[in-house]
């Protein structure tokens, strides 16, 4: 069973409040790390070594972004989204090859495509991102992600249940009738 302090069950339920549309929450299972991953893409450079370890703007960002995850009172959502976001940094390494070009289209590509699966998800949601209220839901939305993906798995039950009890359960908006 995943404890939660209030925090993180917040956090999560303000975000799952504008993301109860199935359709909304398919294209964010895709186009949020997508965006990650593009992030990653254009941050992969410049890298150098210290220690015997390659560093780079993606490694030295992602370090407070997952102390953050850690410390939001879900630490084994935290440790997941860490190491998910991680694996994705790993992957931005080894995409961009070729110098500055490839990478910038990697990046802007993945970037453009990700935020587009967002919008068109937002539009079967019929309400727009919560990032334009709070910007501290462009760093819930990998948790939520996560969350999602784990939600079957025993830990993660208990925490995912109390999301969708006061969020609400996901739904499959009318488009006929707007919200």
């Amino acid at each position: 069973m995943v404890t939660a302090r209030p925090q993180a069950i917040e956090l999560l339920v303000h975000y799952a409040q504008s993301h109860r549309d199935r359709r909304n929450i398919l294209t964010h299972l895709v186009g949020v790390p997508m965006i990650v991953l593009a992030l990653a893409v254009l941050l992969s450079r410049p890298a150098f070594v210290l220690g015997g370890l390659v560093l780079s703007p993606a490694w030295l960002a992602l370090l407070p972004l997952a102390l953050w995850y850690l410390t939001r009172g879900a630490l084994l959502l935290g440790l997941a989204v860490s190491a998910s976001l991680a694996l994705l940094v790993l992957l931005a390494h080894g995409l961009p090859a070729g110098g500055v070009g490839p990478r910038l289209a990697w990046g802007l590509g993945l970037f453009a495509l990700g935020w587009s699966l967002q919008f068109i998800g937002h539009y079967y949601e019929g309400r727009k991102p919560a990032f334009l209220d709070d910007l501290g839901a462009l760093a819930v939305g990998p948790m939520f992600v996560a969350l999602e993906m784990l939600s079957p798995l025993r830990p993660f039950r208990a925490l995912a249940g109390e999301i969708e009890r006061r969020a609400g359960p996901p739904v499959l908006r009318n488009l006929a009738h707007p919200a």
